[in-house]
C-alpha cells in the first residue's frame, strides 16, 4: 500500500517531502523530535510530530527542536491524487488502486481488469493530465498525437470515484508475464523515461510527454527507438516489464552495459548512449547484437530480464508456421519434419 509523503518544519522553514523510513531515520539521528511540526497533503495545518498517529509510534523521546514559527505551507504537488495501492500475484499481476471520493487513476485503454461500483469511467483525448478540462481543443489533439507517435492508443481512460463517501477500487492487469513497478515520481524529482510500452496506470495529474533520442545512434541501435515516454508528475505511475525488474543505482560517472531491450526506465539524471560489442566474431556469432546500451550514473535504472521482443521471437520461431514443432521436442520422431508429425497425431 502506498504512504503519505511528509514535510517537517525546522527553524521555521521546510523540509522535504520524506517517507515514514526517512522521518524514522532522522528521529533516530537526532535531526528531528517529537516537537517539530510536520505537514503531508491531506492536513490542514502543521501539527507536532507527536500529535500525528502516523508518526507518533516513531518516537523514542528526545529534545526540543530550534525554536521558530510553522513555515508556509508547501505544495504537495500539481494536483496528482495520492492513490493507495495493493499489487496481486507473483508472475502474472495486477495492480488495484483505492481512490478515495474525488480521486481519479488514469490508464492505457483496454487495462481495466475489473471496478467497483462506485466507480465512473471516462475516455479522454491525450493522457488526462489534472487540468485537461481547461486546455483547448488543439492542445488536447496534439496532446493524442504524441500518443500516436509512440504508438499508443489517440485515448486513455479515467477512473473516478463519483460517490460521496467511501473508498472504491478499480484493477489493471498486466498484458504478459513479468513484474509491475511501482514509482512515486515526487522521488526521482518528478521525472522518469522509459520504454513506450512500459507504462501500465498512474494517479490522474501525471503527464505523458514524448521523449526524443537526439543521438542518431541511440535511436537506430538503442532497442527503444527514437521515441520513449516520460513520464512527469509528483503522484504514483506504475509500470509493467518482461520478466523479473531489479533496479540500478548508479553512482556519479559509473556504467552499467545491457542489452538494448533489456531496458525498462532510467531517470533523467542518467546518461544514455550505444556503444559496438566489438569484434567481427563476437558481434556476428555472439548472439547479443551489435551494440550494448550504456548508462552512466548518476540515477536509478530499471532492467527487465525478459523484453517482450525476445519472448515473441521465441514463440514465433517454436510456432508449427514457421517449422518448429508442436510437442515431443528433442525426440527421434520430432526431427522427420512433417512426416513425423504425421506419425505422433499432429
Amino acid at each position: 500500500m502506498s504512504e503519505r509523503r511528509w514535510y517537517v518544519g525546522i527553524g521555521g522553514k521546510s523540509q522535504g517531502p520524506f517517507s515514514v523510513e526517512e522521518i524514522k531515520d532522522g528521529l533516530e539521528s537526532g535531526r528531528y523530535d517529537a516537537q517539530n511540526l510536520v505537514f503531508a497533503k491531506g492536513m490542514e495545518s502543521w501539527q507536532a510530530l507527536a500529535g500525528v498517529p502516523e508518526l507518533a509510534g516513531l518516537l523514542q523521546g528526545g529534545e526540543p527542536s530550534p525554536a521558530g514559527g510553522p513555515p508556509p505551507l508547501p505544495s504537495t504537488g500539481p494536483g496528482a491524487d495520492e492513490i493507495d495501492y495493493f499489487i496481486h500475484g507473483e508472475e502474472m499481476q495486477f495492480v488495484e488502486v483505492e481512490l478515495d471520493p474525488g480521486e481519479s487513476a488514469v490508464a492505457e485503454a483496454g487495462m481495466m481488469m475489473y471496478m467497483t461500483s462506485g466507480i465512473t469511467m471516462e475516455t479522454v483525448f491525450g493522457d488526462g493530465r489534472a487540468n485537461q478540462k481547461a486546455q483547448g481543443m488543439m492542445d488536447k489533439l496534439l496532446g493524442a498525437g504524441k500518443r500516436l507517435l509512440t504508438g499508443e492508443s489517440l485515448f486513455m481512460t479515467i477512473f473516478s470515484n463519483t460517490r460521496g463517501a467511501g473508498k472504491e477500487r478499480v484493477a489493471f492487469g498486466a498484458p504478459y508475464a513479468g513484474k509491475i513497478i511501482p514509482l512515486h515520481l515526487s522521488k526521482y524529482d518528478g521525472q522518469v523515461t522509459c520504454q513506450k510500452d512500459a507504462f501500465l496506470c498512474a494517479a490522474k495529474g501525471v503527464a505523458l510527454e514524448l521523449a526524443f533520442q537526439k543521438k542518431l545512434g541511440v535511436g537506430l541501435f538503442g532497442g527503444e527507438g527514437f521515441i520513449m515516454q516520460k513520464l512527469l508528475g509528483d503522484g504514483w505511475v506504475f509500470m509493467h516489464a518482461g520478466g523479473t525488474v531489479v533496479q540500478k543505482d548508479l553512482g556519479p560517472g559509473e556504467t552499467i552495459r545491457l542489452d538494448t531491450g533489456c531496458l525498462v526506465a532510467l531517470t533523467g539524471t542518467v546518461k544514455y548512449d550505444v556503444e559496438f560489442v566489438g569484434g567481427i566474431k563476437s558481434s556476428l556469432f555472439g548472439g547479443e547484437g551489435l551494440f550494448w546500451a550504456t548508462l552512466t550514473g548518476p540515477g536509478h535504472v530499471w532492467i527487465q530480464s525478459l523484453p517482450l521482443s525476445r519472448l515473441a521471437d521465441r514463440i514465433y520461431s517454436a510456432a508449427p508456421q514457421t517449422g518448429g514443432s508442436r510437442k515431443g521436442e528433442g525426440s527421434v520422431i520430432d526431427g522427420f519434419g512433417k512426416l513425423g508429425r504425421f506419425i505422433s497425431g499432429d
